[in-house]
């Protein structure tokens, strides 16, 4: 990997974990998820215009992933108004990549590597340490994994929608798909009071991390560039451990590291 993809690829991981953090901090989540997510249509509409190539055939692709998209953004939202940052945030991007993995070998019969089946058990041995190793907290952790699972649904869809579409066009009409019905929901009078320059920062990360990831997978493989996106949550673990409100416990920032290590033995495996 050149030094430019590095670059590239961990500055998609750090903005994609700012974006997840100023959600995790706002008052009303759902709200300031739905002013997110019309900023970063309004944001994509004239890349998108200028880069325009989707072929008819993308369509039900883009209809599946954004509905997968409308329920993952309505989870995460839920996800953290009960849970911080740092305990969503691992259990849903660390499962996704095994979930992806299992249906990939149950439905299509693609062979499991020793090296991907260690990185299986790191993986759930890091969301143990995310958790806790007490009782409890099986709601959030059940709202976590559906968040994941919704990564992994959508992951799989946009793998074949793209080979259809440029992807910047592609991901703008999934976020239309996802954005109206998701403010229709939230109501003008939540978004008003929801709308602040945090919120629609927020938004252009989620846009700005796709666009840095893009331009990674230009320069290098995927299965690097996939493993390497996946220190965000180590990052999400420490920003909120040095500037967060509350302590965050060393297991939780161990398990976040357990949690890369394992998605990048399953990439790269």
């Amino acid at each position: 990997m050149t030094l430019a993809a590095l670059v590239l690829v961990l500055g998609s991981a750090a903005v994609h974990a700012l974006w997840n953090a100023l959600l995790a901090d706002a008052d009303d989540t759902h709200a300031t998820t739905a002013v997110m997510l019309v900023s970063g249509v309004v944001l994509f509409a004239p890349v998108a215009a200028l880069t325009w190539d989707v072929d008819g055939a993308a369509l039900p692709y883009v209809l599946a992933s954004g509905t997968l998209e409308l329920v993952y953004f309505g989870l995460l939202a839920t996800a953290y108004s009960r849970a911080e940052l740092t305990f969503v945030y691992p259990v849903a991007r660390g499962s996704a990549p095994v979930i992806v993995l299992f249906v990939s070998v149950a439905a299509l019969g693609i062979a499991v590597s020793g090296l991907q089946a260690a990185g299986v058990l790191v993986v759930a041995a890091g969301v143990l340490l995310v958790r806790g190793l007490g009782r409890g907290r099986g709601a959030d952790l059940a709202l976590a994994l559906a968040v994941g699972a919704c990564i992994a649904g959508y992951t799989l869809v946009d793998d074949h929608g793209l080979e259809h579409a440029d992807p910047i066009p592609y991901l703008a009409l999934v976020l239309v798909v996802a954005a109206l019905p998701f403010a229709a929901v939230v109501g003008p009078a939540a978004m008003r009071a929801a709308l602040s320059r945090r919120a629609v920062l927020a938004g252009a990360m989620m846009f700005f991390a796709y666009v840095l990831a893009l331009a990674a997978l230009q320069r290098a493989e995927a299965a690097p560039v996939a493993a390497l996106r996946e220190t965000s949550v180590v990052m999400a673990a420490i920003g909120a451990a040095v500037w967060g409100r509350s302590k965050v416990p060393a297991t939780r920032v161990l398990g976040a590291a357990l949690v890369v290590g394992g998605v990048a033995a399953i990439a790269l495996g």
